[in-house]
């Protein structure tokens, strides 16, 4: 079943690189309380990902916090290493959030995955954004394809709040 506007999301546990280590957050811990611009991408440093859909939303980060969201927050099947490097490389680090769904866990739960592994990739999340308000679907726009960003950007996301 993929998410839809009005359903909760579901438990998951998302990770990060923190001063200690890794750092493990629940669902709960992420969206608890909290109103969020979620965004999904295929994979760090990938074409798409890294030179048009992180950069709208770093350049818009003030605007959408303007709106009234709390947090910013980017979630990609990749290790929360290589989320750290892409965040600190790309501008990020301070303005979004980048969580690591390693084991496509979260991704698999909300019917988001997708198999990239006819050309290596493995299981990787389909790129969409959703506003998320206590941990409820308020907004949800999902791309076609991987290889596009144009409903799921944070100018799209922008209009809807």
């Amino acid at each position: 079943m993929t998410i839809a506007t009005g359903d909760s999301l579901p438990d998951a546990t998302f990770r990060a690189v923190g001063p200690d280590g890794i750092d493990s957050m629940s669902t709960k811990d992420v969206f608890g309380g909290k109103k969020v611009v979620l965004f999904a991408v295929p994979g760090a440093f990938t074409p798409t990902c890294h030179l048009k859909h992180l950069p709208g939303f770093v350049e818009n980060a003030a605007k959408l916090k303007e709106k009234g969201v709390d947090e910013v927050i980017c979630v990609a099947v990749n290790d929360p290493f290589v989320l750290d490097a892409w965040a600190e490389t790309s501008g990020a680090k301070g303005k979004i959030t980048i969580l690591s769904d390693g084991n496509a866990e979260f991704t698999k739960k909300i019917g988001m995955d997708f198999d990239g592994g006819g050309i290596g990739l493995g299981t990787r999340s389909k790129r969409y954004a959703m506003v998320v308000d206590d941990g409820v679907v308020q907004v949800l726009h999902t791309e076609e394809s991987p290889g596009v960003a144009e409903v799921s950007t944070a100018e799209a996301i922008l209009k809807e709040l």
